[in-house]
């Protein structure tokens, strides 16, 4: 039987109706016209914390760039990722194989010694034939793989910066509270002087100056567990800026001369084309759509061609005369016929991967939708919460500096200046921490959005 009637009869073989590729499956999310929190505000940049009035914050995210951990070991498995597709790439070129060898042999009899040698080299060759896009389904299963990996590094980078720029503003926050804690621990101090006046007086009973001596001390035990939770975040925030904790240290004394910066969150379709995370998922289906292509192409007949040269000569290094040569090629068709279902079971599971991965893809989009929602929900209502607390803070002022004169003057009792002292430090407090969750509710909003990050050139060379 010829070779070519071979081939013909393997081909007639593996044509069962197996189709090598399909069309990636996409999922079924339809965007929203619009998002149901509106807001108004600048687009986001590429340099969007950059708008929170910082000049040590910058400093702080290009430290974290250069420095942290996180981003080079994302960095290191985009590396991984583009040996990979070199290896992926190697399969669509033959393979080149030169073997040198020598030998020699003594041999002795009664008319002496003598020694002889041999030398022989050989050339091999070998090529698969990709006829059924096998290789290049690994070439383009690789290639997604980088990608994802690309992507995954972007994720991690948009990461990192939310990470320096949330614990930086809990490090000024629980400064701005620790300011206000100690100036409520001086208005006790003054109150409790004036009472203690009061006392060796006789205006007072000692029943007065021990309860504010109580609240004396209560103020001074709500400054430790705020000093412990500070040298914790500095800590943390040193650790995603690459440095040792011991040392760090940042300047600003609070969050009060921060900016909070109106966002405009674009249309919701927009968001698709935004996020690093969506242009990671994507990229994975492709690559099991590869992968389901190769399964596919690994039921049917490989087609190798191999060849090989060589010389052999009875001298040692000499193939100039005397030696003798050989050269030879063939031909292999390889057909599957039993394997117990392994390749079957492979083209199986790179399906139900296929599937699985869409709907992976699915549910990112859809919680995409959810941050930005969410993120749009908390900007604008914390604003307004904002605004109420700091109403509520300057009549707490009034009522407590009101209390104050009127216990000099005898008219109010020590219980009414004890309130009004309560009420202001509590809305001190709550304002200090709205004015935290405003400004990480900006870094969600900018991190749900994708941070500036835009994936349309990459994406669209990837199609």
């Amino acid at each position: 039987m010829t070779t070519r009637k071979t081939i013909c009869i393997a081909v007639a073989l593996a044509l069962t109706g197996c189709s090598m590729t399909t069309p990636m499956l996409k999922p079924d999310v339809a965007a929203p016209a619009v998002w149901n929190e509106q807001a108004a505000g600048t687009a986001v940049s590429s340099h969007w914390w950059a708008t929170f009035g910082s000049s040590e914050l910058q400093q702080l995210v290009e430290r974290s760039l250069a420095g942290s951990p996180d981003l080079a070991i994302a960095t290191e498995r985009v590396r991984q990722a583009e040996a990979q597709v070199r290896v992926a790439g190697a399969s669509l070129f033959p393979s080149l194989d030169l073997g040198v060898g020598t030998s020699t042999s003594s041999t002795r009899d009664s008319r002496g010694s003598s020694t002889a040698g041999a030398s022989s080299y050989s050339l091999s060759a070998s090529y698969e034939i990709d006829l059924w896009g096998r290789n290049r389904a690994g070439v383009r299963s690789a290639q997604s793989a980088l990608q994802a990996t690309t992507y995954d590094r972007d994720t991690a980078r948009l990461t990192l910066i939310s990470g320096v720029a949330t614990s930086y503003f809990g490090v000024l926050s629980l400064r701005s509270r620790l300011g206000v804690a100690r100036e409520n621990l001086g208005i006790a101090e003054r109150v409790r002087d004036l009472v203690s006046a009061r006392v060796r007086n006789g205006a007072n009973s000692q029943l007065d100056l021990a309860q504010q001596e109580a609240a004396v001390l209560s103020q001074r035990a709500a400054l430790l567990p705020l000093e412990q939770q500070e040298r914790q975040t500095l800590a943390a925030l040193a650790v995603l800026v690459g440095s040792v904790p011991e040392g760090f240290d940042v300047q600003a004394p609070g969050v009060a001369d921060l900016a909070v910066p109106a966002i405009d969150p674009g249309l919701p379709a927009e968001l698709l084309v935004r996020r690093p995370d969506l242009a990671s998922a994507e990229a994975q289906l492709a690559g099991a759509n590869a992968d389901l292509a190769a399964a596919r192409a690994a039921l049917l007949p490989s087609i190798s061609l191999t060849g090989s040269a060589g010389a052999a000569s009875a001298a040692l290094l000499s193939f100039v005369s005397g030696g003798t040569s050989t050269i030879g090629l063939a031909l292999s068709v390889l057909q599957p016929i039993f394997d117990g279902g392994r390749l079957r079971g492979q083209k199986a599971v790179a399906e139900s991967r296929e599937r699985e991965l869409v709907e992976s893809y699915r549910k990112v989009i859809l919680t995409a939708f959810k941050d930005v929602e969410d993120a749009l929900v908390a900007a604008n209502r914390q604003g307004r919460q904002e605004t109420l607390l700091g109403e509520v803070q300057a009549q707490a002022s009034v009522a407590l500096r009101l209390a104050e004169i009127r216990y000099r003057e005898g008219a109010a009792d020590l219980l009414t200046v004890l309130d009004a002292q309560r009420t202001l430090f509590n809305a001190q407090d709550q304002l200090a921490q709205i004015r935290l969750n405003r400004l990480q509710a900006a870094v969600s909003l900018y991190k749900a959005l994708g941070g500036g990050w835009s994936a349309a050139p990459a994406r669209l060379a990837q199609k």
